[in-house]
């Protein structure tokens, strides 16, 4: 059976993304000043971010324009193909259409460039001359590394130590772009030291590594910082996803019964539902949304919705999210993009008023459904993709035994050919799941202090 591929051209890219949270009947609660617990307001993020995305945080306009800039550097890779799974479906014998949005073409190998080229564009413009970032497996780094070098922008990632070690060739793709890279925790900020005066041994965390981050940002003249997920002016960037693939699936002549993105702070998942949710929230459709995590990561299964920092040392604003804790350390996963103890605000929002499905997922089942992907439709999928993945073989399953045609979409944010010493190890063995129990979640979320009204 051969393979169906959707394409569109470059007068299809989006010229706006669409923001959720206009059409949210129940808003995001607001994130607080750390020191005041007062709602934001733009001015109060102008230390980290330039003014316009300041601005987009916390706006609840409906579409916010695509600069020209922007979108003509999209056109380097967008729009991206929307792919039937015509392989995987034979090999599930299964009624239902598979679809998958392959964001793997991008110069970087994932979704991460459609948020990275804005907010480096921005602070350019605003006339900053150097960024910082934290990274987890490397996708997000790559991509600000690679746009950073577009505007003519220094760069200092701080990347998780167990990803530094484990993936030493996203790291060598950052720094071929121009960029200096740093394994967090480490001893050039306080809070580096902080947490390694603690434990000298940790491998790190995407909360220690913000934390990181933040500080050398402030510190550093004429710097600024620049986030990859979590945040809501990230999750509205990446919206072309989503924008797209409702063309693409309208030229299929279907519409989308369940949509899938794995999930570690948002911006993927994100990124492909949100356009769909909308015509939940506005026209009435039932598309059922489903994040698929780590079962090692759990925070919208098993963790609690409450304020928190974004980050570890406690730099951040207190965010409204489900959260396993800022304390919390993560399994040494190879999925370093999910190793996240939150989730972002719309999402958490979303997910408290039952609007969204969550599920997590064991390790070894995520590469199981990676290599089953990779032998039917030839793509090597990123850990963090064959979450999702391995979501939609289960729903593909249960059409079967339902006997029910369904139309799946979901997410490849992008391709695993820089994480094959993973898929070495699942190979030869050498692979495990990680079990969390319930004291352990209690243990870091037993602190949060209960500012939620």
């Amino acid at each position: 059976m051969a393979t169906k591929k959707f394409l569109l051209n470059e007068k299809d890219i989006p010229t706006a993304w669409y923001n959720i949270v206009a059409d949210m009947v129940n808003k995001p609660l607001p994130p607080l000043h750390p020191g005041t617990k007062q709602p934001l307001v733009p001015a109060d993020l102008e230390a980290i971010f330039p003014r316009v995305i300041a601005e987009q945080e916390l706006t609840t306009e409906r579409w916010i324009e695509i600069p020209e800039e922007v979108r003509e550097l999209y056109k380097i890779w967008r729009p991206t193909p929307l792919v039937r799974a015509t392989g995987l479906e034979k090999a599930l014998d299964t009624p239902a259409h598979i679809y998958f949005k392959n964001e793997g073409v991008s110069p970087v190998g994932s979704h991460k460039l459609n948020s990275a080229l804005p907010q480096a564009y921005y602070n350019q413009k605003a006339g900053v001359t150097h960024l910082t970032t934290e990274t987890g497996a490397g996708q997000w780094g790559a991509a600000l590394s690679f746009a950073s070098r577009l505007f003519g922008l220094a760069l200092e990632v701080f990347m998780v130590k167990v990803s530094y070690n484990q993936k030493p060739y996203r790291r060598v793709m950052m720094q071929t772009w121009g960029a200096d890279v740093v394994a967090s925790p480490s001893n050039t900020t306080d809070a580096g030291r902080l947490i390694l005066a603690k434990d000298p041994n940790n491998s790190g965390s995407l909360g220690i590594a913000i934390s990181e981050a933040i500080e050398k940002a402030v510190k550093t003249p004429n710097t600024k910082y620049s986030l990859g997920s979590v945040l809501n002016h990230v999750a509205l960037h990446q919206t072309v996803i989503g924008l797209e693939a409702e063309k693409q699936l309208d030229m299929a002549g279907e519409y989308p019964d369940i949509v899938i993105g794995c999930f570690g702070g948002g911006s993927n998942f994100s990124g492909i539902s949100f356009p769909f949710l909308r015509h939940n929230l506005i026209d009435g459709k039932k598309t059922r949304i489903i994040a698929a995590e780590p079962a090692s990561c759990p925070k919208l299964t098993r963790g609690r919705f409450e304020y928190d920092f974004g980050d570890t040392v406690g730099m951040t604003p207190f965010l409204p999210m489900y959260t396993l804790g800022h304390d919390f350390q993560p399994a040494d996963i190879h999925a370093g993009g999910l190793r996240y103890h939150g989730a972002g605000t719309i999402v958490s929002q979303l997910r408290r008023d039952n609007l969204i499905e969550v599920e997590d997922i064991p390790q070894l089942e995520t590469f199981d459904a990676g290599r089953l992907f990779a032998q039917t439709e030839g793509t090597i999928p990123a850990p963090e993709s064959a979450h999702a993945i391995a979501s939609a073989i289960r729903e593909a399953k249960k059409a079967r035994e339902e006997g029910r045609a369904k139309t799946i979409l979901f997410n490849l944010s992008g391709h695993g050919l820089v994480d094959m010493s993973a898929y070495d190890q699942y190979l030869h063995g050498e692979m495990q799941n990680y079990e969390l129990s319930d004291s352990e979640i209690e243990k870091t979320v037993s602190s949060l202090e209960k500012l939620v009204p």
